[in-house]
């Protein structure tokens, strides 16, 4: 049943939760400013497809390790007429070459992988120098009583949300990795609960090599 869950359940779980309007309205606010060679990490499912500007996008690839929003992500490309690398994987091991893309996309894609420590070694290894990754993430909110709920719900959620967690930090983990990270946004979602409604987006610079 776990198998089955995560495989067909999970997969339309994400579409649906990640589609949501607020959701949709953050996520207008950071695709857009992709360019160059890009790169989206959990392109699962293609929302963001409408969001990117295309005329400066020169290059699009992506990568999920699901097989269902993967033929999502495709069937996404192909409605908006994008000739797409989209490919299957994750993100501690990205099968790219170094120094490939301008920009790296994550939209709801930190919470859930593996090793966030990792994953972030591999968007510095991929980026171009001077490259930028932009994000848009939910994590641990900046209350106490807050962050005191995401613990406890988090070993549930794990679960049922295909590994995503509640409590990782986003601009922080990203400064942690060495990159300069402008935050431009930070809260709580309206009518979503504290616990699952922290998001964070902005920009990371990775520095001249």
């Amino acid at each position: 049943m776990s198998n089955w869950w995560d495989r067909h359940g999970v997969p339309r779980l994400i579409k649906c939760a990640c589609s949501q309007g607020q959701i949709m309205k953050a996520r207008s606010k950071v695709v857009p400013h992709a360019r160059g060679d890009v790169l989206e990490l959990g392109c699962g499912g293609g929302i963001n497809m409408e969001f990117y500007d295309w005329p400066r996008i020169a290059s699009f690839a992506g990568l999920d390790p699901s097989a269902e929003l993967l033929d999502m992500s495709r069937a996404a490309a192909a409605a908006y007429g994008v000739d797409a690398d989209i490919r299957g994987g994750v993100g501690e091991a990205m099968p790219f070459d170094s120094g490939s893309f301008d920009t790296v996309v994550t939209t709801f894609t930190l919470c859930s992988v593996t090793d966030q420590a990792a994953v972030l070694s591999e968007i510095r290894r991929v980026l171009k120098p001077g490259g930028i990754a932009l994000f848009l993430e939910h994590g641990r909110a900046p209350d106490a009583g807050v962050v005191k709920w995401q613990g406890r719900i988090e070993p549930v959620w794990k679960r049922i949300g295909g590994n995503c967690h509640l409590t990782r930090s986003i601009a922080e983990a990203y400064g942690g990795a060495g990159f300069a990270v402008d935050r431009q946004g930070a809260m709580y979602m309206p009518k979503t609960p504290r616990p699952f409604g922290w998001i964070e987006y902005g920009a990371a610079q990775l520095s001249q090599r």
